[in-house]
């Protein structure tokens, strides 16, 4: 049976919302629908031209390899500037060609409160707390018992899909329903920017200015698409110490510290750290599964706890990966008609799923330690020999990318190390094998080691 254009959009924004961050999905995937398919063509209409070019450089492959998974004949895509399909219409396609009937749209982040872009299903209730986030978690609840006052700025770090705009919009929220007049403002660093350059061509700089001036509480999402943009960050500076002398609570995320972030000027890093900055780190095997039963509850999904226990030992991934491969189960379930078994869960996701890695702080110590010749003692003394440097900075680098371990408790299982250390440790490694090819192949042979 044939699909129209907004079943097929709908399940194609589907497919985006997984692999993108939902902060970057409300920016450019909002307002954009099917105008037309023919002979082969899908013709995409978009709301300007500066989301045209930004879909076609940044997500066309993406859309494209979507496309042509959900419909036969696909062979090319265009964009164009067009006024349609209104969000609900869209949304409502999605639930119908990848939902149940009684299940929780996944495109809730278009259905935001116009006034402060805040989605009102963020908040600290619907939010899974375990080890991966537990600091995180409470350094929030520190900030909205005393906005402006306690860790201003606040600031979140980790990588892709572990719940930072979750967490940040909860603080919003939060504050929305307890301090009803204060102004509150959510926006990613991607719409920042977007209204900035905007502002330049229209002649509007003034306005733009007092339009984040006003508030009280100036939640920014994805920080790190300031990278390099030098009258963007002068702009961004000039807004951030007139809210912080007004004591209004700055919040902001980003995938790395900012110290990390490329292009970043050192006047912004330095007010970025002068209030709190906490690590999100991957969610353990006991956080998965309780992210799995919050998800399937949302969803309507009541699938057998064997399978949510299968899917959390199996894989390690990030929040948005898990509720991606959930859609896929709620859809399969949805086309049989029936309930998935343990077996069709295996066939469905076997494709999906990362091989599990066990491997103990202790593990990686010695096979890094055996690689390089040297004593597995010598790697957690503070000593600056070079030949203990190297692998320490290794090990720390391994358990930071391969395992998810948070900068804190690698530095406590490193020997007591401070956090910060572990950071500056791993940037150096990310740094070098760039440049290094031959450091790139010992830390691949390391990985095949630890398999």
């Amino acid at each position: 049976m044939p699909i129209d254009n907004k079943q097929l959009w709908g399940g194609v924004l589907c497919d985006v919302e997984t692999t993108v961050s939902r902060a970057t999905f409300s920016t450019w995937f909002k307002n954009t629908h099917i105008v037309r398919y023919d002979d082969g063509v899908v013709v995409v209409g978009v709301p300007n031209e500066f989301v045209k070019d930004w879909l076609f450089n940044k997500y066309h492959k993406i859309i494209l390899k979507s496309l042509r998974e959900l419909a036969e004949g696909v062979r090319g895509l265009e964009y164009i500037v067009s006024v349609g399909a209104n969000n609900e219409q869209v949304a409502a396609s999605a639930r119908v060609f990848h939902q149940p009937a009684n299940s929780a749209l996944p495109l809730d982040d278009l259905y935001v409160d116009k006034k402060d872009n805040l989605n009102p299903r963020y908040t600290f209730e619907t939010l899974v707390v375990g080890p991966f986030n537990d600091l995180a978690h409470a350094a929030a609840h520190a900030v909205i018992k005393n906005p402006g006052a306690v860790y201003n700025p606040f600031f979140v770090h980790g990588g892709t899909g572990l719940g930072k705009t979750h967490l940040i919009q909860a603080i919003g929220n939060h504050i929305k329903g307890v301090m009803p007049g204060k102004k509150i403002c959510y926006i990613t660093s991607e719409k920042f920017a977007v209204d900035y350059v905007a502002s330049l061509q229209n002649n509007t700089v003034n306005s733009f200015k007092e339009k984040y001036r006003k508030f009280d509480v100036f939640i920014v999402d994805d920080i790190q698409f300031l990278s390099n943009k030098e009258k963007m960050q002068e702009e961004f500076f000039h807004l951030y110490n007139t809210l912080s002398e007004n004591n209004k609570q700055i919040v902001l995320s980003s995938d790395v510290h900012p110290n990390f972030i490329p292009g970043l000027e050192d006047r912004l890093k330095s007010r970025f750290s002068a209030g709190m900055i906490v690590d999100i780190s991957q969610p353990e095997y006991e956080s998965r599964l309780a992210i799995l039963r919050n998800k399937s509850a949302v969803k309507g999904f009541s699938p057998p706890e064997e399978i949510l226990e299968y899917l959390a030992s199996s894989l390690q991934v990030n929040i948005r990966e898990l509720e991606g491969i959930l859609n896929t189960l709620i859809c399969q379930a949805q086309m049989k008609r029936g309930g998935l078994s343990l077996e069709d869960v295996k066939s469905i996701t076997k494709n999906s799923l990362r091989p599990k890695k066990n491997s103990s702080v202790r593990d990686v110590v010695g096979v890094v330690a055996s690689f390089y010749n040297i004593d597995e003692v010598a790697v957690y003394e503070k000593t600056r020999k070079k030949e203990i440097v190297k692998p320490r900075q290794i090990v720390m680098y391994l358990l930071r990318e391969d395992f998810g371990v948070s900068y804190p408790t690698i530095g406590q299982k490193m020997g007591g190390r401070d956090h910060t250390t572990v950071m500056h440790s791993c940037e150096k490694v990310r740094k070098d094998i760039k440049n290094d090819n031959f450091l790139l192949q010992e830390i691949e042979q390391l990985r095949a080691l630890l398999q």
